[in-house]
């Protein structure tokens, strides 16, 4: 099942458990990965427009685990947080993300960073463990927050390149 609003990014999912999002951004791979992994840099792109976030806590190794709460606009908060599995620079990050909007439903993400020369095309591929966990992120309107983070993450890597 393909998305069937037009994004810059094409989200798929090929299996009964898995969202898989594909993007390439206009940025070279050691730039992404220095927005992805460097948590000085997280509040500047992480979450929809209006949202700011806070890293709690982001020790990026395997190993090592991941904490961000982001603030609505309205001034309500939501946390995620996860650990890392596996951290490959600058080619991979395999991680468990766990969303406080659906406690306990943790899903597997691994992210994959491709070297396009100038660019950079980014597959994370989340697995969760029913297809009812996973049609439930679906239906959380987490596309579109994704999309509006993607864009943020497009701003803050043009300022990098500069």
């Amino acid at each position: 099942m393909t998305t069937k609003q037009q994004y810059p990014h094409q989200l798929t999912t090929p299996g009964d458990r898995e969202i898989r999002i594909e993007r390439v951004f206009d940025a070279p791979r050691d730039v992404v990965w220095k927005a992805y992994t460097d948590p000085a840099l997280i509040p500047e792109w992480w979450g929809p427009h209006g949202f700011t976030t806070e890293v709690v806590e982001m020790d990026v190794r395997t190993g090592g685990r991941w904490r961000f709460v982001c603030k609505n606009p309205d001034g309500s908060e939501t946390g995620f947080r996860g650990a890392y599995r596996e951290v490959v620079a600058p080619e991979r990050i395999a991680q468990t993300f766990e969303w406080d909007g659906m406690p306990g439903y943790v899903s597997m993400e691994v992210a994959t960073f491709e070297d396009l020369g100038d660019k950079t095309k980014v597959t994370t591929v989340s697995t969760f463990f029913v297809k009812e966990d996973r049609d439930g992120m679906l239906g959380s309107g987490m596309e579109g927050g994704m999309a509006q983070t993607y864009e943020r993450l497009d701003a803050l890597l043009e300022r990098l390149r500069a």
